[in-house]
């Protein structure tokens, strides 16, 4: 059934990936409210919005990307976002921390899902000629969504409270996952191989990634490049601490940079890749080399710019811009690496290395770093430790050239599997 609707499938998953992203940044566009009104401290809120969310994610995102090899993915979908709409609205009736941290907790685990599951079902539908185009699009949501995030604490919010539109926002998600369910999966097709129980899935999986090292080096290199996420964390900081820009005006051309540009970087990347790849893995794996000189030179010297200079919002912009262009590309070359059976899976495991060593790790690190240059009297501890970032970013050059190696030397030429 899935198969004669693949926009609409694809527009669907859109609108649940911008409704995911929204419930997950709410909590930070509603920090002020939120930490006042159930009496959190800094520690407490950071570990609701870091740590809580980390830890569940990515043991979830590896159980049920191994679900979604075996099962119904738009039912694994579906319950995942019946979840984390209940738990949203559980969210918006919390009394204390201890209340919102288990709210939060299922609300991760319920939105490890989407991804898996979706990814697989873009792979099913769109062929290797158009699958960047359709995974570009998809991402699309993560911009989409954290920009409407703050947008809606600062309106309806405004209006209603954080209380309120959490709830709301819960309500939605049943709805949709509500008729989500009944939409029928055929799984990639009746002849099509299933994946295996968790365990052996696993196994299976580091076989596929000893077996072949363009896929541990395409993992490396897509992690890599998401430390950028890990510096966001702190860039209104330095411009605020550092060069001086008022808060309030800065963070808004902060939100309309990554909406605009993760949105261009999102479509506009898969569309260049399958135009410049036209089916070729080799080309697939080359294609982020092609972001990454283009945007880390100016990421650098957006570093080193004046507030107001426009160096430094064309640097802002290649930053916002780099790791959507890179999802259409590299995961279109992941998921054509594996078997049929480990789509999803081989998903769930990138997820995982992505929250936990670029998210999770890469924020402690860069926090760490900063404050023991700022003990030590640096002039510029956050401008410090956001090159030194861009510099490892700058590896993932290194783990493309060595993904690109290795699938000239094994596979040539041949085409992205369908």
């Amino acid at each position: 059934m899935l198969r004669r609707f693949p926009r609409t499938v694809l527009g669907v998953l859109l609108l649940i990936n911008i409704l995911g992203y929204i419930d997950r940044t709410m909590l930070l566009g509603f920090s002020p409210q939120i930490t006042e009104d159930i009496d959190l401290n800094n520690t407490q809120f950071g570990f609701l919005s870091g740590a809580v969310w980390v830890f569940s994610y990515s043991i979830m995102v590896l159980v049920l990307g191994s679900m979604a090899d075996r099962f119904s993915r738009t039912r694994i979908i579906a319950g995942g976002m019946l979840i984390w709409s209940i738990c949203t609205v559980l969210s918006g009736l919390a009394q204390n921390f201890e209340q919102m941290a288990m709210a939060r907790f299922m609300v991760a685990a319920g939105e490890a899902a989407l991804v898996p599951s979706a990814m697989a079902l873009i792979a099913d539908l769109f062929d290797g000629r158009h699958r960047s185009t359709a995974n570009g699009l998809f991402f699309m949501g993560i911009p989409i969504g954290v920009g409407l995030s703050y947008l809606l604490s600062g309106t309806v919010g405004a209006e209603f409270g954080w209380r309120h539109t959490f709830m709301g926002l819960g309500v939605v998600g049943i709805v949709i996952a509500t008729c989500l369910w009944f939409a029928k999966d055929d799984g990639g097709g009746a002849d099509a191989e299933h994946g295996e129980a968790f365990l052996p899935q696993m196994k299976a999986i580091l076989a596929e990634l000893r077996a072949q090292p363009a896929l541990c080096f395409a993992i490396a290199g897509f992690v890599l490049i998401h430390l950028v996420y890990a510096q966001n964390s702190f860039v209104q900081l330095w411009l605020v601490r550092e060069l001086g820009a008022q808060e309030a005006t800065i963070a808004k051309q902060i939100g309309l940079l990554q909406i605009a540009f993760g949105c261009i970087g999102a479509v506009g990347g898969g569309i260049a890749a399958d135009r410049l790849a036209k089916g070729s893995r080799l080309r697939l794996a080359a294609f982020p080399l092609l972001s990454l000189l283009i945007c880390l030179p100016l990421m650098l010297l957006g570093r080193f710019a004046d507030l107001g200079s426009p160096l430094l919002y064309i640097g802002l912009a290649a930053s916002f811009f780099l790791p959507f262009s890179v999802y259409g590309s590299t995961l279109s070359l992941i998921q054509g690496s594996v078997p049929h059976s480990m789509r999803a899976s081989i998903i769930g495991f990138t997820m995982m290395c992505l929250n936990v060593v670029a998210i999770a790790l890469g924020t402690v690190l860069l926090g760490v770093s900063s404050d023991w240059l700022a003990a030590h009297q640096h002039a510029n501890p956050l401008q410090t430790v956001l090159v030194a970032s861009d510099l490892l970013v700058g590896l993932a050059i290194l783990c493309f050239l060595l993904t690109v190696r290795a699938v000239a030397r094994v596979r040539g030429l041949e085409p992205a599997s369908a």
